[in-house]
């Protein structure tokens, strides 16, 4: 393996990321606070507490899930349009390096940007609300995991889209929606019935299931399970990660 060429890219994007740090680090945690004032404070201290936690901190792992979806998808996304607009992916493919070495440099970068991010809003958060963390190895784990899934997800977006336009699409009008509806504000126990199965359709629900569990040790889905769909998923998108470079799916073109 090439660890010079995938130390390159990673702390090259590194770089770039550090450069925009009030627009990388500030916006979303500014956001986030935002969210623990009005639904935290506000909101959350007129509300009864769920599975024997004060909705202010229920909130706390919905929350920044649904930070690290956004950053992890905006991060792999940007990361590897920008050397396809400017022409520079060129470079990057004629060099000696495998695939699986540039995904490494592009997603690691971008992983590593979400979960640094992460755990700053995590340290946010404590300033709001008090909580625990009962389980915190799996705690990390699915940070972790969630942050690679998506940032190769992300990778997909920014192969696939040829302006910046279609860079926001999925962003915007797919993930965010489904963040929301994915539990990061309620449990999906308190919907009726039919609404509840639809809303295990949704894959959003099994990380933010599985994440709070790692917190308080309750979920709406089997533990097992959340962690299962959430491998299939990374499974899937580094399947098609591997396809696009063995095809160069609008990546010679």
């Amino acid at each position: 393996m090439n660890l010079h060429a995938v130390r390159s890219i990673y702390v090259f994007e590194l770089s770039r990321w550090f450069r925009t740090l009030s627009q990388s680090i500030l916006a979303p945690v500014i956001s986030t606070s935002l969210y623990f004032v009005v639904f935290g404070s506000a909101i959350g201290s007129r509300m009864t507490a769920i599975n024997g936690v004060s909705y202010g901190a229920f909130i706390v792992p919905g929350l920044m899930m649904l930070a690290v979806l956004t950053e992890s998808l905006s991060n792999a996304s940007f990361g590897i349009f920008m050397p396809k607009w400017n022409g520079t992916i060129y470079e990057v493919l004629s060099a000696p390096i495998s695939w699986f070495e540039v995904v490494m440099g592009y997603v690691g970068a971008a992983a590593s940007k979400s979960i640094i991010l992460g755990m700053i809003i995590l340290a946010t958060a404590r300033l709001f609300v008090p909580f625990e963390i009962a389980h915190p190895f799996w705690m990390a784990a699915f940070l972790v995991l969630t942050a690679i899934s998506f940032c190769l997800f992300g990778f997909i977006i920014g192969v696939w889209a040829d302006n910046f336009e279609k860079l926001q699409v999925v962003p915007l009008l797919i993930i965010t929606p489904l963040t929301f509806l994915g539990g990061s504000f309620y449990s999906i126990n308190m919907l009726p019935p039919l609404w509840r199965q639809l809303t295990l359709f949704n894959p959003v629900v099994y990380l933010v299931s599985g994440f709070r569990w790692s917190f308080y040790g309750h979920s709406d889905v089997g533990v097992g399970f959340s962690l299962g769909v959430t491998l299939v998923f990374t499974a899937l998108c580094s399947g098609v990660i591997w396809w696009i470079f063995r095809t160069g799916y609008r990546l010679r073109a």
